[in-house]
């Protein structure tokens, strides 16, 4: 194995008065908080949580390999007992780990390492805790070529982690902007590269919950990883760089076009889901009696709903659900469909718009 490189603790030297990375941060903090506004304007803000994070459970997990069609992840979602697709349970640890990981920071207001080792356990699926053994070695997946070697030490890990920690936490420890911060927290975790297994995925869900910790976004509905699989080749270039290089500017230039890119795709997504309840709102309402904002909630909660989440959502008998849910789709706001003995209902307005992600420009 190759010599293990040699990480500098935090915090870089990096050139923050560069023009171009000036120009960029202002763009990236003007869509960022676009998101965050209109993000505020969804009646129930569990709606973009939920349904968010599924999205970007299934694109981080792609960059992984791990692939299950959006099909396959609803159904998961409704039927996880029944499920033996091991890569739609893999893609459902990841939101639930996502969601646990957002709690634990609107509780404590913090992400350290326990935090983050406890977000490693939800995704399942590797050994558990940092890393104490050698032979840790990251190769390019065509050619078999070792390409990095993080530290391999566990007390050299263990140190490189309460510094990452005191990074993220201490604002008097770097007075950075922190979108600047966000993009050296993500490198410098990849490159620590901690865990046996699962480091990407744990290391995306770290970006979107120091945008939360930072209150740049209330909640987590901003995710990087489809940015980063259109980008793939860019975004391993760009992390060796600045191992190999200290290229410090070239990499927070790309995170920074990714988080200015993302917010305003996911703006519009949050447009379109809004637009959406608002005539769902309007048309069930004309149409049906039993119409309240709990069930238009439940609707728009997730793209797939059966009868046990209308039941437990409107505190309703399933009989009542079942005539709710059957009259919803006669009336075509749903689309029926069985699974085995089981019926579920795809709401194909949500369906759509979450897995036709618009372009950003």
């Amino acid at each position: 194995m190759n010599k293990p490189h040699k990480l500098d603790l935090l915090p870089p030297s990096i050139d923050i008065e560069n023009t171009t990375i000036l120009k960029k941060l202002a763009k990236a903090h003007r869509f960022l908080a676009e998101l965050k506004g209109i993000s505020a304007t969804i009646p129930n803000q569990a709606i973009l949580i939920n349904t968010l994070a599924l999205q970007e459970a299934k694109d981080s997990s792609a960059i992984e390999n791990i692939v299950t069609t959006h099909d396959e992840l609803f159904q998961q979602e409704l039927f996880a007992e029944a499920t033996t697709n091991a890569a739609a349970k893999e893609v459902s640890r990841y939101s639930g780990a996502l969601k646990k990981g957002y709690q634990q920071v609107i509780k404590t207001g913090l992400l350290t390492t326990n935090h983050i080792k406890e977000i490693h356990t939800e995704l399942g699926g590797g050994k558990p805790g940092l890393r104490t053994l050698p032979g840790t070695a990251l190769k390019n997946k065509d050619t078999g070529a070792t390409v990095y070697v993080p530290p391999q030490e566990g007390e050299e890990i263990l140190r490189l982690m309460g510094n990452l920690e005191k990074y993220i936490n201490d604002e008097s420890f770097s007075e950075v902007d922190p979108l600047i911060k966000m993009a050296v927290v993500h490198y410098q975790f990849e490159s620590i590269h901690p865990f046996y297994d699962g480091n990407g995925r744990t290391g995306r869900i770290i970006n979107i919950l120091y945008l939360v910790q930072k209150g740049l976004l209330n909640i987590p509905v901003l995710y990087l990883s489809r940015y980063i699989i259109e980008r793939k080749n860019d975004y391993y270039r760009l992390l060796q760089a600045v191992r190999d290089g200290n290229a410090w500017a070239e990499w927070v230039l790309f995170m920074l076009d990714g988080v200015e890119r993302t917010s305003r795709q996911t703006i519009r997504i949050v447009q379109s889901i809004g637009e959406a309840m608002l005539d769902y709102k309007h048309r069930i309402r004309e149409k049906m009696k039993f119409y309240s904002q709990d069930l238009l909630n439940n609707l728009f909660s997730h793209p797939y709903t059966k009868i046990q989440f209308l039941q437990k959502g409107l505190g309703v008998s399933r009989l009542t659900a079942t005539k709710y849910l059957d009259l919803l789709a006669q009336e075509g706001f749903l689309v029926k469909h069985k699974l085995g003995r089981s019926n579920f209902y795809v709401n194909t307005k949500l369906f759509d718009i979450l897995t036709q992600v618009p372009d950003a420009d």
